[in-house]
């Protein structure tokens, strides 16, 4: 601890008593966002950015720092948008990137019998390699 931290403990106790120490403020700025806002900026962000006129599912920091803004009234740098969704119990998550349109019962019969008669296969003969690594 430094000396000077000390020594207003010091004084605190000695003009207070031990309830002037237990009352510790607070360092540094003050949040600009209460529970409440938080609390409420995580319900919007359950509902999905569809909910809030955006095209895509994907929450971004810039669209998060909009919404803040919206409900808020207060502008974020993205970079302390991260802060705030961590904050949240938030978490950076890449999307699957799988097309709506792809048709599953398709991809499964093109694997089982497309693939199998076009894959390229070892020759029965036996025909000596091509390889330069690989002795014959």
């Amino acid at each position: 601890m430094h000396r000077q931290s000390v020594s207003r403990w010091a004084r605190e106790l000695e003009q207070a008593g031990v309830r002037a120490l237990r009352k510790a403020r607070r360092t540094g700025r003050p949040p600009k966002l209460s529970a409440a806002q938080l609390r409420d900026l995580e319900r919007a962000l359950m509902r999905g950015p569809e909910a809030f006129g955006f095209a895509a599912g994907l929450w971004s920091a810039s669209r998060v720092r909009d919404l803040i803004e919206y409900r808020t009234g207060v502008r974020y740098h993205e970079a302390h948008v991260w802060r705030i969704l961590r904050k949240l119990d938030w978490s950076c998550q890449r999307p699957s990137g799988r097309a709506l349109e792809r048709d599953e019962q398709a991809i499964r019969n093109w694997k089982k019998y497309r693939w199998p008669q076009i894959k390229k296969k070892r020759s029965a003969r036996g025909e000596p390699s091509s390889s330069s690594t690989r002795v014959d």
